[in-house]
């Protein structure tokens, strides 16, 4: 028996089937015997051949593409006319489960994330890009160091400029950078020898040792005790000394102290360099930065430079010298009794009253040819259980703002000593320094440390006294890697430079960008300021306060800077008197 092909309809007319197709003759003509199998919607159902729906054109691939899914004409194709099947659902409407995490509060925080992809091209590029922004970190961090150390607070802040103006006619002789000073070291022949010591000393009271935050002492002020800043060539112990051919260097422990710490330093600061036949004099301008304590100079957040604000750099450094002088006079015993030496204070008058300290005019022996003789001061004497006399220097740090810092004093002294002493030495590397070479110079047997506080953070003006530590001096030298040979070799290199130089007037600075020193050649007449105000006349003086009246907030803030700058500038106008009697 044949396969039977079935009935083929002729289509005289063109290829294809006719468009009236005759019926086959098995069919009968009817449709009762056609099959019929139910079917739903959702079934992919297409059509062998269809030559009317699609269109010529490059459209048509699109188009023969959909017509798998395409429905629109199935009905009309097949002869179905039954209503939409019931079980036919265009979506899934039951709502998704809901996860606690994924509730409201997390509605807004959740972004949706695409799948990534593994293949080596995305992992290399990724690699790359995580160099790059490492780099970038880098570059950031960097800059944002340098930013702080040289340039805080923008081009026009003030700790950008440097400490002395620049004149057009001063002419650089040496320029120093502060990685060669690291290199230098230089060994002082002998001990220093004692030349003559000055002034009158008190004891230290030992009860302060035993001061803690549960026990703080209120900070007293000494209006009526005045301290002196005197500089090199106005002391006329040392113009004596240096008529008589003592010595061919001369400078004070403030200004060695500044050159021995000066790669620790971050703001600009300036020494003025005198050469005078075979002698050099090392001396600091009237109104220097080196008369101020800094305060968070090292400190990673820099200050506001605003003068107004309680915590700008200048009002932070005339309230840190404030605080320092007051704490030095109050940590003494105050029974009358004193240690006198050779000659009285050099710089006080007669019926003044000056404070504690002693003047150690001192000698080292830098080579066959040079010596250097140095004004070195001590604040108060202390009696050891051996019952020897011992010599200290007496400073405080300050706490203006627990919050800039990150360390409240009064809640970590007691537990966290050692946290507190890291955190100033990062933020005070150079004052404590200064502090320490200081206390070396004058042969200092214990250095005392105060911690001072502000009793409220806004309030510059009341203090506590909250600890008091003692330190000997080479032993915390050690150990804030204060090397001493290194100390003196930077010593030794500017001194050997500036013998180099010819006679004449030439100031130090140090670059307010830049870790270096600058040597200016100036001239004679620099920072010379021959003008004398004239006083007003007794009829339009300012009549002073009473005593049972009291001032003002803002006049006790006026007081407070006046004790620190003030003071020293009279200071310095009384010495230099003195010392024109003296010559």
């Amino acid at each position: 028996m044949g396969f039977d092909v079935g009935f083929v309809p002729y289509n005289p007319d063109g290829w294809g089937p006719p468009e009236a197709a005759a019926a086959p003759p098995s069919l009968g003509g009817g449709s009762a015997s056609v099959p019929f199998a139910p079917f739903s919607r959702s079934d992919k159902l297409g059509r062998i051949a269809d030559w009317t729906r699609n269109p010529p054109g490059p459209g048509a691939f699109v188009a023969a593409r959909d017509t798998v899914f395409d429905f629109a004409g199935l009905e009309d194709s097949v002869g179905l006319a039954s209503a939409d099947d019931a079980s036919f659902r265009l979506v899934d409407g039951k709502p998704p489960p809901r996860h606690p995490r994924f509730g409201p509060r997390w509605r807004f925080q959740q972004r949706p994330q695409l799948p990534q992809r593994r293949d080596e091209e995305v992992e290399a590029r990724r690699r790359e890009a995580e160099k790059e922004r490492a780099r970038r970190d880098r570059h950031w961090q960097q800059n944002r160091r340098t930013h702080h150390q040289f340039n805080r607070g923008g081009p026009s802040s003030s700790s950008a400029k440097p400490s002395v103006d620049i004149q057009p006619e001063w002419s650089v002789k040496e320029q120093i950078p502060f990685s060669s000073f690291s290199k230098l070291s230089f060994a002082v022949a002998d001990q220093p020898e004692d030349l003559l010591v000055c002034g009158a000393v008190e004891f230290y009271d030992r009860a302060y040792d035993r001061v803690t935050p549960r026990a703080e002492r209120r900070l007293e002020r000494f209006k009526s005790r005045n301290f002196f800043k005197v500089t090199t060539t106005d002391d006329p112990v040392i113009r004596r000394l240096a008529e008589n051919d003592t010595a061919t260097v001369f400078a004070t422990d403030t200004i060695l102290a500044a050159l021995m710490c000066a790669p620790r330093s971050v703001q600009s600061w300036d020494i003025v360099i005198q050469r005078v036949g075979n002698k050099l004099f090392f001396d600091k301008r009237d109104g220097s930065q080196l008369d101020l304590l800094t305060v968070n100079e090292t400190a990673q957040e820099p200050l506001p430079e605003a003068k107004e604000d309680i915590n700008s750099a200048h009002s932070l450094a005339v309230e840190a010298t404030y605080v320092n002088q007051n704490f030095s006079q109050q940590v003494l015993v105050r029974n009358g009794e004193k240690v006198t030496f050779d000659e009285p204070n050099p710089f006080a008058t007669e019926g003044e009253e000056a404070a504690s300290v002693a003047y150690r005019y001192r000698r080292w022996k830098l080579d066959d040819e040079t010596s250097l003789v140095a004004r070195c001061e001590v604040h108060a004497v202390n009696v050891d259980p051996r019952g020897e006399r011992q010599f200290l220097t007496l400073n405080a740090l300050n706490e203006f703002d627990p919050k800039v810092t990150g360390v409240d004093w009064r809640k970590k002294l007691e537990t966290q000593r050692g946290a507190v002493l890291a955190t100033e030495l990062k933020n005070n590397a150079n004052k404590l320094a200064r502090w320490t070479a200081q206390a070396l110079l004058a042969g200092a047997d214990m250095m005392k440390l105060g911690y001072v506080s502000r009793q409220h953070p806004r309030d510059h003006y009341n203090h506590s006294i909250l600890s008091v530590i003692g330190y000997k001096p080479r032993d915390f030298a050690a150990q804030i890697n204060l090397n001493t040979a290194n100390m003196w070799g930077i010593v030794k290199s500017i001194v050997d430079v500036c013998m180099k130089l010819g006679e004449g007037k030439y100031v130090l600075v140090k670059d307010p960008l830049k870790p270096q020193v600058r040597l200016y050649e100036v001239p004679n007449d620099a920072f010379e300021n021959d003008y004398v105000e004239e006083p007003l006349p007794e009829e339009e003086q300012v009549r002073p306060f009473s005593e049972d009246v009291d001032a003002s907030a803002q006049e006790m803030d006026a007081a407070a800077e006046a004790e620190a700058t003030g003071t020293i500038a009279g200071a310095n106008g009384d010495a230099e008197k003195s010392g024109e009697a003296a010559a």
